[in-house]
């Protein structure tokens, strides 16, 4: 049985917007894109090819599989350890309005059977049904518990700006530390299961 696990960067803030350029994802005015480049050194790299090596499946939101689809069948060197695993594996679309996805190896995710669908997929699995980025899936796959595991390479900036992983009104959680390391430039890579609802004390009592 598979495991899902979301990865994503992260500013000290919480934003998960547009993180690899400006034009990436300029929805609500969003001036700041590509905040996660300057970090982007030996350090993360590693912890991707890492990632991607574990990889059986891919799931994305719409918006993010068009930004993927756009860039990654254009790298065709089968031993580029992100082209070649998003390009080889079977990847999944969650959306009720995408039609006839061009990447090959693309299935498109009834939106009305999401969950049901989500883990189906992840059971059939020997390794990791991956998200990477999809703000709105991953506030959506959190808030049902579907989360197996969650790397967060956060980078040492703020902007006070941006749509956020972790929205206000969102499930009080609280998780395992699994892993955590340091990169070079100074981002900071966490890697947590959810431990179910986030407990409450007293400091002292």
């Amino acid at each position: 049985m598979g495991k899902l696990t979301l990865t994503t960067f992260l500013t000290l803030d919480g934003v998960m917007q547009a993180p690899g350029g400006p034009q990436e994802d300029t929805r609500d005015g969003f001036e700041y894109g590509g905040w996660a480049a300057p970090y982007l050194d030996e350090g993360l790299m590693e912890f991707v090819t890492e990632v991607f090596g574990r990889a059986g499946a891919f799931l994305f939101g719409r918006r993010t599989y068009e930004t993927f689809a756009g860039y990654w069948p254009k790298i065709t060197d089968p031993a580029d350890p992100v082209a070649g695993r998003l390009n080889a594996l079977p990847k999944y679309v969650a959306s009720a309005t995408l039609e006839g996805p061009a990447w090959a190896g693309t299935t498109v995710l009834d939106g009305e059977h999401l969950q049901s669908e989500v883990v189906r997929v992840k059971d059939a699995l020997d390794g990791e049904l991956q998200v990477h980025g999809s703000g709105r899936l991953a506030q959506w796959l959190l808030a049902r518990d579907l989360v197996d595991e969650l790397n967060l390479m956060v980078c040492p900036v703020f902007l006070g700006a941006g749509h956020r992983l972790f929205p206000t009104g969102g499930l009080p959680t609280a998780c395992e530390l699994l892993a955590s390391r340091t990169t070079p430039g100074g981002a900071a890579v966490h890697t947590y299961r959810p431990a179910g609802r986030a407990a409450f004390a007293t400091v002292g009592e």
